[in-house]
């Protein structure tokens, strides 16, 4: 039974970190040559005598694969592809649509599905993460797994529902195992999630984790110390400033739920400032 046990949990990791298609037992080194015969034979001729000639008289130049989009691609070219797809968008299915098309980005290699948004388009909490993990990478939406669930019932405690926000990621593809997205991936990728920001409109941002706050906020200070305050979102396109909340990340509170009175305090805030912008 112990051995049953291990080799389940070890199929769960495996999953969790993205492993999803055995190949073979035992490794094969691709890159050993096969030795080729040092002669070939000519196929014989009018005069019935075969000639013996080198292999290279036969071998065709080997297949050049082409390269991934991705690899030819340098990063400010991604950033500049980017920029101009999102700029165009004038709807958010018009910049779903450019999203999938991108390929300036290498985690949509890695991943299963484009997971774009969800809830209304037109909410006036729009709350951001950092990236899909492998439940919404699976289900093609945002903050569905256990963290996700963690965030509906925040949702719920200020008597707000899903469809009542606007919940997406600054990256819309996994990382592989879940890991830290690179700054290279997120410089791919910001464009998109500013060009979201304009589309929903929201009157207020909710940063969710250190890593959508920094990015957005232009920030090197850490979730601590970001949190707990009201800060301003502000992009050259846009008019005005959007007030923006950063807030520990549900994933960091099912960790440590000490720190859930914290973000406790963060919600009715949230909620208080919500309830003055349905006023004016």
């Amino acid at each position: 039974m112990v051995e049953e046990n291990s080799a389940t949990e070890l199929l769960k990791w495996y999953v969790e970190s993205g492993v999803d298609e055995a190949l073979e037992e035992s490794p094969v080194d691709r890159f050993k040559t096969t030795e080729k015969p040092s002669n070939q034979a000519r196929p014989s001729t009018a005069t019935g005598v075969e000639e013996s000639v080198s292999p290279s008289a036969f071998d065709t130049p080997p297949a050049i694969s082409p390269r991934t989009a991705t690899e030819l691609i340098s990063l400010d070219e991604a950033t500049k592809t980017a920029r101009s797809l999102a700029n165009a968008a004038n709807t958010l299915e018009e910049l779903r649509t450019a999203l999938a098309a991108f390929d300036g980005c290498p985690l949509k290699q890695t991943a299963k599905s484009l997971v774009f948004g969800d809830g209304s388009g037109s909410a006036q909490l729009m709350f951001i993460g950092e990236a899909p993990g492998a439940q919404e990478d699976r289900q093609g939406l945002p903050f569905v797994g256990p963290a996700g669930q963690l965030l509906d019932r925040m949702l719920a405690a200020i008597s707000l529902q899903r469809s009542d926000v606007y919940i997406t990621n600054i990256l819309p593809w996994r990382p592989p195992g879940n890991r830290t997205p690179t700054d290279s991936e997120i410089a791919a990728c910001i464009p998109f999630i500013e060009r979201h920001i304009e589309l929903v409109t929201p009157q207020i941002l909710v940063l969710v984790g250190g890593t959508s706050a920094k990015t957005l906020l232009g920030t090197t200070q850490g979730i601590m110390r970001t949190r707990g305050k009201w800060l301003e979102y502000n992009r050259e396109s846009m008019s005005l400033s959007i007030p923006a909340r950063a807030i520990l990340h549900p994933a960091y509170l099912l960790r440590s739920p000490a720190q859930k009175r914290e973000t406790w305090m963060d919600l009715l805030e949230i909620r208080q400032k919500l309830e003055q912008c349905a006023d004016r």
